[in-house]
């Protein structure tokens, strides 16, 4: 029998709006209650305005592992988080942008309570930040929902990958699952303040492995080029 540990939470002497903001976050009965509830709510909202239709979701591995797809619209991690059942979806954090998400309390206290975010400063992500990022995956076993594009695309066409996946998930055996969402743009593109209904239908890939690859940039190039060429393999 294993021994049992007492672990206090990461967050513990953290002030609410330092929690929100904090990669340590850890979810309490508050937040598991308006987390839970939320999904409910988005999951109703889906099914009537955008007749959401999800197909590979039996492709789905048991956390720990990263969902990974194009990225085009606000809709796309709310669609992706959705789309989770069971432990993956209570597991389930969005790496979302700080600057947007995370710049006041009344946003940052949304995005940590229902969509349960974690913040990601683009380009200046530290090393500290990445390794507790990559521990809480593990550790935890929780499920990153990341696009690594790092950015929505205007014109609704997929762009480069970025190292960021490579650098969460090289030197472990967490798998990637590689997603496309279509309609999403139509729906939610960028400029447009509000979505408007628009079908959406999400097809969800077999897992990826890269745990033979190495931790060097000759891997890093490698997995980014494989969960491309995944993502885009999934295109209708």
């Amino acid at each position: 029998m294993t021994e049992w540990k007492f672990s206090p939470a990461r967050d513990l002497a953290l002030a609410p709006s330092d929690r929100w903001r904090s990669l340590a976050r850890e979810r309490g009965l508050f937040e598991l209650a308006a987390n839970g509830l939320w999904r409910r709510v988005l999951r109703l909202y889906l099914a009537v305005a955008h007749r959401l239709e999800v197909t590979g979701r039996e492709n789905l591995p048991a956390p720990p592992f990263c969902m990974i797809g194009n990225h085009t619209s606000h809709l796309d991690a709310l669609t992706f988080a959705a789309a989770l059942r069971g432990d993956a979806a209570r597991a389930a954090h969005a790496l979302a942008a700080e600057e947007v998400f995370f710049g006041s309390d009344a946003t940052a206290a949304f995005a940590a309570y229902a969509i349960n975010a974690l913040p990601v400063r683009r380009g200046r992500t530290t090393r500290g930040e990445i390794e507790t990022l990559r521990s809480r995956l593990v550790e935890d076993r929780l499920v990153y929902i990341l696009f690594p594009e790092g950015t929505r695309s205007r014109s609704g066409e997929p762009g480069e990958f970025k190292p960021g996946l490579a650098t969460l998930v090289l030197g472990s055996d967490v798998p990637v699952v590689p997603c496309w969402l279509d309609g999403a743009h139509a729906a939610w593109p960028p400029d447009r303040k509000w979505p408007r209904p628009g079908k959406l239908s999400l097809s969800i890939g077999k897992p990826l492995r890269f745990g033979d690859l190495p931790a060097n940039a000759a891997g890093r190039a490698a997995l980014t080029a494989a969960a491309r060429e995944a993502v885009l393999a999934l295109r209708p």
